[in-house]
């Protein structure tokens, strides 16, 4: 078998009411919710997440009934995939969502605008009383959904982006992403195979030493996060060996302009290999240790960060500038980066505590 994308046919695992049933997972709510999801008829209405975006995605789910809220997550859903995340017919007057993309992917490009505020957990979490956080716990937006009724008659919330993706585009757009943030040059990210794309997942399996057929495998996310997260003999890795979440951004010089990005989370004890396409002249990084409301953390009143006296522009959110002068008159602000030298193969930048 050659390293084509090509459609995944375990039907346990894919998105759409046309498929055959889904294995049943036992993820129902603790005792407390049972009588939010009880229901006199015998018929049964799943709920089940399915994820037409081009991100691994970790969801929450909300239920909401008169003065009861509650709270479940993580579920992990790759693109195309559904999971079944509440079983039993429903009676709830509410069903609310939360999704965030894996950090390894930078800046959430999954806008937070719902208008409840609900408690969640770092880690797994049931939260039965979820308007109150109490410690270890944080608010999160999230969004009600209305979910359609399959011809089995389960309930199916769908998870989806601008673009709108197909089952078969939304996972080759994940492929695309992963290959991108890997170091390797497939844009436009579009769900679209061709040349490009078979070039870099090629150069991708070869370079991790994967075989061709690990691509059909229903796995073959999980391996390609693993991959992505795991210091590359090429590019730029960052590597986290502190205990705090680290923000981190990358700029790069073509000789002609100079493109700053991020940012990047890179969570306790992993590492992350940011997108780097093309052959740029210099390469630049900048990264900083921040607690769990994003402020910079500081050991003996000095922030902890990594960088260098190159000065280029960042901001607080997600950005990404080609304009390095006056950062502050364009809402920017100046930050000392340091260069990286992989001119001569993979380099490894490795945060620790000083």
């Amino acid at each position: 078998m050659d390293a084509r994308v090509k459609p995944w046919h375990d039907d346990r695992e894919r998105c759409g009411p046309t498929m055959s049933p889904v294995t049943r997972v036992a993820l129902a709510l603790a005792a407390l919710l049972l009588p939010l999801l009880a229901s006199a008829s015998p018929a049964r209405a799943d709920l089940k997440l399915c994820n037409r975006m081009s991100y691994v995605v970790e969801a929450a789910i909300g239920i909401d009934e008169k003065a009861a809220t509650a709270t479940r997550g993580w579920f992990r859903l790759d693109p195309a995939t559904c999971r079944v995340v509440l079983q039993g017919t429903m009676t709830a007057d509410r069903i609310l969502l939360h999704a965030r993309a894996l950090s390894l992917y930078g800046a959430s490009p999954i806008a937070g605008n719902g208008n409840d505020q609900l408690c969640v957990a770092t880690d797994n979490f049931i939260i039965a009383a979820a308007r109150q956080c109490r410690t270890g716990q944080t608010p999160a937006p999230f969004t009600q959904v209305t979910p359609t009724k399959a011809d089995d008659g389960t309930l199916i919330a769908y998870l989806a982006e601008s673009a709108e993706y197909d089952d078969e585009q939304a996972r080759l757009a994940g492929i695309q992403r992963l290959l991108g943030i890997a170091g390797y040059d497939v844009s436009p990210i579009d769900g679209v195979d061709g040349p490009k794309t078979q070039a870099a997942l090629a150069a991708f399996l070869k370079s991790r030493g994967l075989a061709s057929d690990v691509v059909s495998q229903p796995t073959f996310f999980a391996t390609m996060v693993d991959a992505v997260q795991t210091p590359s003999p090429t590019g730029l890795t960052w590597c986290n060996d502190t205990p705090h979440k680290v923000m981190a951004a990358v700029a790069t010089d073509d000789g002609r302009t100079v493109v700053s990005r991020g940012w990047y989370r890179i969570d306790a004890g992993k590492c992350l290999h940011p997108d780097i396409t093309g052959q740029p002249k210099k390469v630049y990084s900048f990264a900083e240790a921040v607690d769990d409301e994003n402020r910079t953390i500081k050991l003996k009143n000095k922030p902890l960060n990594w960088g260098g006296l190159v000065q280029l522009c960042t901001r607080e959110n997600k950005f990404e500038t080609s304009e390095q002068g006056d950062c502050p008159s364009r809402g920017f602000a100046a930050t000392g980066f340091t260069a990286v030298d992989i001119t001569r193969g993979g380099k490894t930048l490795r945060f620790a505590l000083p």
